[in-house]
């Protein structure tokens, strides 16, 4: 397949077309008010990425529930919508789809992964912790059968009101450890119940949230799902069991599944190493795999379902795109931090560019004098995570300004966000 030829139509199984095989990949912007609506910032934002080249623009978490979030400043769509929410979504969605991309959101529930500032017990499959240092999430609570109804009903109720709000399309995210991810994993999910146990009892709440889903909003509007090709930690989610969970979805008529992979406790998703070993999977490596963090992954998945696939994670270059498509083992190309900088990135791979920019690789946190820290797997992930920080400072400046802040260091972005996560909390009070 040549460079141009990712820029073909893709035609999904409810009958719509995406333009190209460009995606915008869902990030969290961080940039909702106080009452869980879209602002104007966000909506600058939208227009900027709308007017990119990409053919879907993924959004960040949409919550489904004001206790989960995944951090402070998420749009949050927790009842049915009217008034002031109902025209924020809209104006945000307009500007996003002015150009012809189509706008899907990405609706969640954070589970265990919510910070203690928003809920010091959150609500989870079964009372397990998360493992990581520095007493940022709280113990969770077991959910009660009512609670998992709640669950369904609240996805529901998002969609349809997504749709109501001009999305063309939604994402329901089934990983990264998100709460649907923490009932697939038997290392989070340690229930003895009809929701636990067996992988068909562990992926019952995810396919009874996309029955829920399609059944709100219709055969003729896209339905995707975002899944981890494994969490990549002993005793958790394999990915033989994403095959068969991706057999399921298929036969649940997703339109399009979203290869990813990892928790916070294994960021494999940005390409980070976590405190304990990465497990294994005993998928063949291709050279590949060095370029795009989950392709081979796909490849293997692509030859079990027919569903279309999405791979995002890793891939700059041009070449290796359109390898990825030609090749089978996905059928569209997600991008995501070279576009917190360059908006335009799917236009400019389109006019020629033949690699987009690694901005990952050259933030640091430490100072020269700290380097040494560096050589300790914490430290590695500590300055890893404090990277993600400068991208959210970037999407900070392109809503506000209209423009990226590259200059901006890593020290300056972290202590930007902690302050705007702290003023939105007290104005949530």
């Amino acid at each position: 397949m040549s460079a141009a030829q990712l820029f073909d139509p893709l035609r999904l199984t409810c009958g719509v077309n995406l333009p190209n095989r460009i995606a915008k990949a869902a990030m969290t912007e961080g940039l909702a008010d106080p009452a869980g609506r879209p602002t104007a910032e966000l909506t600058r934002l939208y227009e900027r990425w709308g007017a990119g080249g990409a053919g879907l623009l993924l959004s960040g978490n949409v919550q489904i529930d004001a206790q989960h979030l995944e951090r402070p400043d998420n749009v949050i769509i927790n009842a049915e919508a009217g008034g002031a929410m109902l025209a924020a979504l809209r104006d945000w969605t307009a500007a996003a789809t002015a150009h012809g991309a189509h706008f899907w959101a990405q609706i969640s529930h954070a589970g265990r992964q919510t910070q203690k500032a928003v809920n010091p017990h959150p609500k989870a499959p079964s009372a397990v912790k998360l493992g990581l240092p520095g007493g940022q999430f709280g113990a969770p609570v077991a959910m009660t059968a009512e609670d998992i109804a709640a669950v369904v009903n609240g996805f529901a109720r998002a969609a349809r009101v997504c749709r109501a709000g001009g999305f063309t399309g939604v994402q329901v995210h089934a990983a990264h450890g998100y709460l649907l991810s923490q009932f697939l994993s038997p290392r989070s999910n340690q229930r003895a119940d009809q929701w636990g146990g067996s992988l068909e009892n562990r992926v019952r709440l995810l396919l009874d949230v996309v029955a829920a889903v399609r059944a709100a909003v219709g055969d003729d509007f896209p339905v995707a799902v975002k899944l981890n090709s494994a969490d990549f930690q002993k005793g958790g989610f394999e990915f033989d069991d994403a095959l068969q969970v991706a057999d399921w979805l298929g036969q649940a008529k997703v339109d399009l599944i979203e290869v990813s992979g990892g928790t916070y406790e294994q960021p494999k998703l940005l390409g980070l190493e976590g405190i304990e070993p990465v497990e294994g999977q005993g998928v063949k490596e291709s050279t590949l795999a060095r370029e795009a963090y989950f392709v081979d992954f796909a490849r293997a998945m692509q030859a079990r379902v027919a569903v279309p696939l999405m791979v995002t994670g890793g891939l700059r270059r041009r070449d290796a795109m359109a390898e990825v498509l030609s090749s089978g083992a996905a059928d569209v190309i997600g991008l995501g931090r070279p576009m917190c900088v360059m908006t335009d990135a799917p236009a400019q791979l389109l006019d020629g560019l033949a690699e987009l920019p690694r901005y990952e690789a050259n933030l640091r946190l430490f100072p020269a004098w700290l380097g040494f820290l560096r050589s300790f797997k914490l430290g590695r992930t500590i300055e890893g995570f404090a990277g993600q920080y400068w991208f959210y400072g970037q999407l900070y400046a392109l809503g506000r300004t209209g423009a990226a802040d590259p200059d901006l260091s890593v020290f300056a972005a972290t202590m930007q966000v902690e302050r705007t996560h702290k003023a939105w909390l007290k104005a949530r009070a």
